[in-house]
């Protein structure tokens, strides 16, 4: 069914790069649209904005081993269930230049931004390339078909920087307190990586209630 056939469903979605629970949220977002036209504000939040520029072990992040394994156990579960294969997650990077690049992408449009988007989680979680490094974003963004004149100035333009502490602020006001969380109404939340079933029935849900009055939580600028 072409996207103009399917009911518009709208979803706010915070989220992180660096965060394995963000991909496989994703991925379960991706699944909805067989059903729906989705249409995501992509709110890119810093879940760890202490982890120095050359990354850091997650050892580091300060989680009990008992808490790690649980984690990772359940890591390993969603993966399988959606037919991806990560590498060790025993390294994260700062992301906040990864975020920047991303809303900065949105500007070429939702073909370049999700090429780019999907491509992060990839090279991080799959590949295991540090994606706070510059050289590696740049080289990401090239092959992503980002315009060379978004990668001039995607680390040094102020609204880049703006836009992200404006979906911090939003993340504050909305008592978000996992990534990912995805609004589809503000009483129809996914927190974190649930059950595929959870998605869709908080997608039917929200969408009804998106007939009324629609819902866009932390929106400077958006992402289709």
């Amino acid at each position: 069914m072409a996207s103009s056939e399917k009911p518009v469903l709208l979803a706010t979605v915070f989220s992180d790069y660096i965060c394995p629970f963000c991909y496989i949220g994703d991925l379960r977002l991706d699944r909805l649209r067989d059903i729906y036209d989705l249409r995501i504000n992509w709110c890119l939040i810093e879940i760890h904005p202490e982890t120095p520029p050359e990354g850091r072990t997650v050892a580091e992040l300060g989680y009990s081993n008992a808490h790690w394994r649980q984690l990772m156990d359940n890591l390993a579960r969603l993966s399988a269930e959606e037919g991806v294969t990560l590498r060790a997650h025993d390294y994260t990077a700062n992301s906040h230049k990864a975020l920047l690049l991303a809303e900065a992408a949105k500007e070429a449009g939702s073909g370049v931004f999700y090429k780019l988007h999907r491509r992060l989680f990839e090279a991080f979680f799959v590949e295991g390339l540090n994606i706070g490094d510059t050289a590696v974003l740049t080289g990401l963004a090239r092959d992503c078909d980002v315009p060379e004149a978004i990668i001039r100035r995607v680390w040094r333009d102020r609204r880049y920087e703006d836009n992200l502490q404006l979906y911090l602020a939003a993340a504050g006001k909305y008592d978000v307190r996992a990534t990912p969380t995805v609004f589809f109404s503000e009483r129809h939340r996914i927190n974190g990586a649930l059950p595929y079933a959870h998605f869709l029935d908080a997608a039917r849900a929200g969408h009804i209630l998106q007939q009324q009055d629609g819902f866009a939580a932390g929106k400077p600028s958006g992402q289709a």
